[in-house]
Parts: C-alpha cells; structure tokens; sequence
C-alpha cells in the first residue's frame, strides 16, 4: 500500500462568496452529501487516512524558525490565484487506484484534485 495526498483547489475568493463559490445552497448541499458518501466509500474499502476542509489561505501563518528568532508572517506561504481547499490522505495499491480516486473526489467535491505520492514507502 502507499499513501497519497488528494488535495483540493480552487480561488481562494470562493471563501469571500455567498455558499462558498458553488452556483447556489442546493449545488453546495448536495457536493457536500456527495463527498459525505465518497468519504464513507473510502472507509468502507479501507483506503481512508484522513480528510478535511481548511480555512482560506488568508487565515495561515508562515513560521521561519531557521534564525535566530522565529520570523512570523501573517498570510500563505505562496501568493497565488489558487489555493489548496482541503485534502484526503489515502492509502491505496497504486497510482492507478488513487487516480481513480481523485476522479471521484472532484466529481463529489466539483473541485480539481491534485494527487500527491507521500514520501514514505510501502510497508514492510
């Protein structure tokens, strides 16, 4: 097995607007039973890690602790149109099954899914 990151992109303007950029209330609720039941999915083929939604990117801090005082900057790390929007940690076969994945996760999400091989190898 390895793990993956399946991470979740879009404008970070979308926090600033009504029902989070989705069209409307109705498209937001339903993406979020669908990603509810993908989510279940995940468990119940046990691929699930962990997943969650994280707050607009205005809200991080940058830390820089390789002086001699950590240097703490308000703001993401990167200025960019785009911004990650949440994330799944799976852990899956292969590429293959976590591509797959990562289709159905937009599909439920309405978002684009970027897919990540974690550093550490298969188990032994």
């Amino acid at each position: 097995m390895a793990k993956y990151l399946m991470s979740v992109w879009g404008p970070d303007s979308d926090y600033e607007k009504e029902n989070y950029g989705y069209a409307s209330q109705e498209e937001m609720m339903a993406s979020f039973e669908a990603t509810g039941k993908f989510n279940d999915k995940l468990q119940q083929e046990g691929y699930f890690v962990f997943a969650d939604g994280l707050d607009a990117a205005k809200t991080a801090t940058v830390v820089d602790g390789q002086g001699e005082k950590p240097i703490i900057t308000d703001g993401p790390y990167a200025e960019a149109k785009e911004y990650m929007a949440g994330f799944w940690i799976i852990d899956v076969p292969d590429l293959d099954v976590a591509l797959k994945l990562a289709a159905e996760a937009s599909a439920a999400c309405l978002g684009k899914v970027e897919v990540r091989p974690m550093q550490t190898g298969p188990e032994a």
